[in-house]
């Protein structure tokens, strides 16, 4: 399983565990190094830079031959934190960084200078010819069978298309929750998967673990895509909480966002209420279920420690 991606991070497996707001920390990103993988980190998972230094500084003292951490970065405009954010990871370090939702470059330019390789969120051509041109190291291609923000495209057709019109590695983003599934990406000739779902039934992630055993008990048939989080469309599991709510936008947001001065308001609105509605339901039992997951939860059968989910991939 040595591929491009290995290379690049110097790791024994060529996965990265996916960063998950809420659910990803420095346990799981440490046991995930352990076993010979990479971890990433949501930089928003960290309320203030302080603690986001603190963790990059704990993450650097566990460190292992084999393993690799990163953190992710929102960097557009609705990420208020982003400069202190990228600051930090710079003075600080780290093997690599992952951007999403906006352009990359500045933090290319800044995280080379720190030596700090930088891996781009897309769901399509157009935006990893994009990244590529401003020196991204690689592009992680988010498909149709993501957890959380997915893509349009099946990943079979968004890795063979990025492989052939890109020169950087391609690593490919969502159905992935067994050793078939990697063998399976990287027969489309990606060079690693990004992990995410399969890691929220770890011992390490810090949720409920109703959200945990809701990833055991339910399976792929049973994830819809709602746009009652962000406004834009993102999986979740099924709960009756979610039937009872229905996965469309309110009416009068709908009516809102067909005009074009409030819609940029209407938008930041609705994100805002869903992340807190997602964080209630994450870290709190409540009947308010709206638990983010990806199909990918079809091969979670029990709750297991880090460790023990790698072996699952890679055996």
């Amino acid at each position: 399983m040595q591929t491009k991606l290995t290379e690049l991070l110097n790791i024994k497996y060529p996965i990265i565990q996916a960063p998950m707001f809420l659910v990803s920390n420095v346990a799981m990103v440490t046991e995930a190094m352990k076993s010979g993988i990479a971890g990433c980190i949501p930089a928003l998972n960290y309320r203030t830079l302080p603690e986001l230094r603190s963790a990059i500084q704990e993450l650097k003292k566990s460190k292992v031959e084999g393993g690799s951490f990163g953190f992710n970065l929102i960097v557009n405009k609705s990420n208020i934190k982003y400069k202190g954010q990228l600051e930090v990871l710079c003075e600080e370090g780290c093997d690599f960084i992952i951007t999403s939702l906006g352009s990359p470059e500045e933090t290319i330019r800044q995280a080379h200078k720190a030596g700090i390789k930088v891996f781009c969120d897309v769901t399509d051509l157009k935006f990893a010819k994009k990244v590529e041109d401003l020196g991204a190291d690689a592009i992680i291609a988010v498909n149709n069978e993501a957890g959380g923000h997915r893509g349009n495209l099946s990943p079979e057709d968004l890795i063979k298309t990025l492989n052939e019109h890109c020169s950087i590695p391609v690593i490919s983003a969502g159905g992935v929750g067994c050793k078939a599934d990697i063998d399976e990406m990287l027969g489309y000739g990606a060079e690693g998967v990004s992990v995410g779902s399969p890691f929220i039934a770890s011992e390490e992630a810090n949720v409920t673990q109703e959200y945990k055993q809701a990833c055991v008990d339910y399976g792929a048939d049973d994830i819809v895509v709602t746009e009652r989080i962000s406004g834009t469309p993102c999986t979740v599991i099924n709960t009756p909480y979610v039937q009872k709510i229905g996965t469309r936008s309110p009416w009068i947001e709908r009516l809102l966002n067909k005009n074009r001065k409030l819609k940029k308001w209407v938008k930041m609105i609705r994100f805002s209420i869903g992340m807190k509605a997602t964080e209630r339901a994450a870290k709190k039992a409540t009947y308010k279920t709206v638990w983010v997951a990806g199909p990918s939860i079809e091969h979670t059968n029990a709750i297991l420690p880090v460790k023990a989910i790698v072996v699952n991939l890679v055996e």
